[in-house]
Formats: structure tokens, C-alpha cells, sequence
């Protein structure tokens, strides 16, 4: 009964520099913010030349296993809540290896997701100053993120809170627009669920087109994992994540399925693509005057409030990582107001990658960019899958306190969230997302290395510790 009390204990301890200032509805729209990005406004198109109207179907199969993951994290963040999260899990229930590999991944696939998001914010500002250097853009915008992320977690939450409310209140208005132009609101031909079975039928590439589309789905639902990485800030965690958690998982499972349902309808899918967003296109049947700037509008406010969320992600985790030693430990200092100043600025390294990938390869760089963090993050979400596993059989034999929440039907749900993301990563290498595991492995290979050498350094250094302690007592004896 000690060891999970003490595991508890001593997480909340080690977070202590941290203040708990965030609020159910606060966390809820910090994980909607993130998630909802150019993943629906731009890369559903994507989605919908991958799988035709099938993409429904691998939508609700993404947000299956969404759900799943988000029951396991329920549990394990309400039992630990803290900064460091999936990550100090991994490394207490699986292995110091586990966590060690976790934290790293992650950080890295927000670092660069940081980078991605500033480089699109550059290229929408050029709407309005075309011949302004997208430099001074990142510069900017990336300068404005870091002091709200600098001064508290308060003015950080406030921030993304109205920045996710732009961009959901931009989903529910163009659910509710297509919505009159299905049903009355414009006499074109070719507008309703016909759209579903035309051109090939439901499923014109097939089963194989549904599956592959069902990873850029996820890709869509990516950021919901941040009610975890809050969970050490939050008010009362037992009763914030839990709600956080279900209420993020139904409204991105509703406003994503509802939202392409709605496009299919309107615009065929052979008509669809990423050459321009679907809220541009219905907007155009609307004849909505200025439609392009205000759509050009609401994307670059997805991105800043992706890049405001992956930035605090990318803090915490560098934050936990000193904590637990597997960063030099002065990471792990928290300013007057609660906030890893140190862990924030070598966090924004992304805004700096990002300029010198997008001047070496000015016509690949977002490309690459976004395949490199995409592999750390659904390596995340599969150790997730297989840190609860762990977590829960040494859990229960330590009969330790109850579990205020539990994953149902484990161990069979958690089993198939995390087979289904495997199988669709190794899917990867057979379409045009292969650079992600082409990155991928070799950054796993790097990071075991990095952990041995870790490893023996940190051996090296409490032996010599032991040791200069010993000298002293043998010395203070003698005298």
C-alpha cells in the first residue's frame, strides 16, 4: 500500500515549483486548441484524396483510438499528476529507459512542431504583406509566444482559451453554414449525401486507402494528450483531467466527423485537396464577401494557438526530464512566478531550426519538418498504450489505494489502441509518410545510446560521491 502512495507523494512533491492554477474548462480548450489546427483546415483535404468518402469511416476509427488512449491516460494521470506525466510513468512502471526515450521524443516532436507552426504563420501573414521578409514574422509572433508562455501558466491558459474559442466558434459557424446550404440554402446541383457514392462509390481506393487515411486522422487529433502534460498545474486533477479528458474526445470526435460529413456533401472529394481549405470553398457557394481573409484569418490563429500549446509542452517536458537527471539539472529552476524560464528558452529551439531548414530547403522544409515530429509523437501515444499496461498490473499487486478512475475493458482495449497504432506506423513505410520512420529509427538508436552514456556517467558520478563520502567519515573518525 506504501509504494503507490509514495509514488504519488513524491510526484507531487517534485512539481511543487509549479503552480496549480488551471481549471477543467481551461484544460478542456487547451487540448482543443491544439489539436485543432491545419489538421481540419487544411490537411483534411489530404485525408479526402487518401480515402474518398471512406474517410469517415477512418476518421471515427482515429477517434476510436483516441478514445482508448484517453481512458488510459485518465487513469494514470488522475494516480500521478504531474508535469513530466506519460513520461514519468514510463519511467517508474516500465523502465528508466522507457521514460527516458518518451520524454526525449516527445520534447523533440514539440520543439519542431513549434518551428512548423511559425514557418505556416510567416507564410499566412503574406496575405496582407507580401512583400514583408518572413523572417520578421517568426521573429515577432515567435517573440510575442515566448513572453506569454514566460510570465505564468495563467496568462498562458488565458491565451490559448481564446484562441481555441476562435477557432472552435470557426468550426461550429461552418458546420451551421453547411448545414443551410445542404438543406435549402443554395439550388445547386450536385449538393447532398449523393456526394457519398458518386465518383467511384464509398470506397474508391479500396480498404487500403481507408486504413492509410486513418493515420492522417491522426494527425488531426495530435495535442489531445496535453490534458496530461497539465495535469501538474491543474486545480484538483482527480476531478479536472477526467472531465477535460471525455469532454475534448466528444467534441473532436463530433466537430471533425461532422465538419468533413458536411464538405463531402458540398464538395465532391475528387474536387477536394490542400491547394485550398474546404472553409474557403463553401464560403465561395456562399458568395461571402472578403471569404479568403477571413479564412486566412482563423488558420493563422490555429497556428498560434498550436504553437502557443506545443511550446508549454515542450517546456514541461524538458522540465521533467531535468528533474528525473536526464537533463543537466539547472532545466529544472522555476521563476518567481512558477515557470521553467531555462526549459522554455532551449524549448524554442524549433523557431531556429525552422529559419535555417526553410532557407536550406525553402520548397521541402515544411514537409520534412512535420514528418520528423510527427514519428515522436505516435511513438508518444503507443508507449502510452504500453506504459498503462504496466502501470496497472504492478499497480493492483502492490494493493495499493483504489483507482479513483479506471480504463474499461482492460486488457483488451488498452492491447488493441496500442496494436492499431503499431500497425499503423509500420503502415507508414509503404506510402508517401515514410520519412517519418526513416527519421524515426535512427533517432531511437541515437537516444539508446544517449541513455547508456547517461547511464554510465551517472554511475561515474555517485561512485565518486560514495566515495568522497566515505574519505570524510573515516577522516572526521580518526580525528
Amino acid at each position: 500500500m506504501t509504494k503507490p502512495n509514495h509514488y504519488t507523494h513524491e510526484s507531487q512533491e517534485k512539481d511543487t515549483g509549479l503552480h496549480r492554477k488551471l481549471k477543467t474548462n481551461q484544460l478542456t480548450m487547451i487540448a482543443m486548441g491544439c489539436a485543432i489546427g491545419t489538421g481540419l483546415f487544411l490537411g483534411s483535404g489530404l485525408a479526402i484524396q487518401t480515402a474518398g468518402p471512406s474517410v469517415l469511416l477512418s476518421y471515427a476509427i482515429g477517434a476510436f483510438i483516441v478514445l482508448l488512449l484517453m481512458g488510459c491516460l485518465a487513469e494514470m494521470t488522475v494516480a500521478h499528476p504531474t508535469s513530466g506525466s506519460f513520461g514519468t510513468i514510463a519511467d517508474r512502471y516500465i523502465h528508466p529507459y522507457a521514460g527516458f526515450i518518451v520524454r526525449y521524443s516527445y520534447w523533440i516532436a514539440n520543439v519542431l512542431a513549434v518551428g512548423v507552426e511559425v514557418s505556416a504563420i510567416a507564410v499566412y501573414m503574406r496575405y496582407w504583406f507580401p512583400h514583408t521578409p518572413g523572417i520578421l514574422w517568426i521573429l515577432l509572433f515567435g517573440g510575442i509566444l515566448i513572453y506569454v508562455n514566460a510570465t505564468n501558466v495563467h496568462t498562458f491558459a488565458t491565451f490559448e482559451y481564446w484562441f481555441s474559442m476562435i477557432k472552435v466558434s470557426a468550426v461550429v459557424l461552418f458546420i451551421l453554414l453547411g448545414t443551410y446550404v445542404i438543406f435549402g440554402g443554395s439550388e445547386q446541383s450536385g449538393i447532398g449525401p449523393s456526394n457519398f457514392v458518386n465518383d467511384g462509390g464509398f470506397l474508391p481506393f479500396g480498404w487500403w486507402g481507408m486504413w492509410v487515411a486513418i493515420f492522417i486522422s491522426l494527425f488531426s487529433f495530435l495535442g489531445t494528450e496535453m490534458i496530461a502534460v497539465t495535469s501538474g498545474e491543474a486545480k484538483e486533477p482527480e476531478i479536472a483531467v477526467p472531465k477535460a479528458l471525455k469532454a475534448t474526445v466528444f467534441r473532436l470526435s463530433t466537430f471533425y466527423v461532422l465538419t468533413i460529413a458536411i464538405m463531402l456533401m458540398i464538395v465532391p472529394w475528387k474536387a477536394a485537396g490542400i491547394d485550398k481549405s474546404p472553409f474557403v470553398k463553401v464560403m465561395e457557394i456562399l458568395n461571402i464577401p472578403s471569404a479568403s481573409g477571413m479564412v486566412n484569418f482563423i488558420v493563422l490563429t490555429a497556428a498560434l494557438s498550436a504553437m502557443n500549446s506545443q511550446l508549454y509542452a515542450s517546456t514541461r517536458m524538458m522540465f521533467a526530464l531535468a528533474q528525473e537527471r536526464y537533463a543537466p539539472s539547472f532545466f529544472a529552476g522555476v521563476s518567481k512566478k512558477g515557470v521553467p524560464i531555462k526549459s522554455l528558452l532551449v524549448s524554442t529551439a524549433g523557431i531556429a531550426i525552422s529559419a535555417i531548414v526553410s532557407a536550406l530547403l525553402p520548397e521541402t522544409s515544411y514537409t520534412v519538418m512535420m514528418g520528423i515530429s510527427m514519428f515522436g509523437a505516435i511513438f508518444t501515444w503507443l508507449m502510452i498504450f504500453v506504459s498503462h499496461l504496466f502501470f496497472r498490473n504492478k499497480w493492483n499487486q502492490t494493493n495499493g489505494r483504489p483507482l479513483t478512475i479506471k480504463m474499461i475493458g482492460f486488457p483488451y482495449l488498452t492491447i488493441l489502441g496500442g496494436v492499431l497504432l503499431l500497425c499503423l506506423m509500420i503502415t507508414t513505410w509503404f506510402t508517401p509518410f515514410k520519412p517519418m520512420l526513416q527519421f524515426g529509427i535512427p533517432w531511437l538508436l541515437l537516444l539508446t545510446i544517449a541513455y547508456v552514456l547517461w547511464k554510465k556517467r551517472n554511475a561515474t558520478y555517485h561512485n565518486a560521491t560514495s566515495s568522497t563520502s566515505s574519505d570524510e567519515t573515516v577522516a572526521s573518525t580518526n580525528q
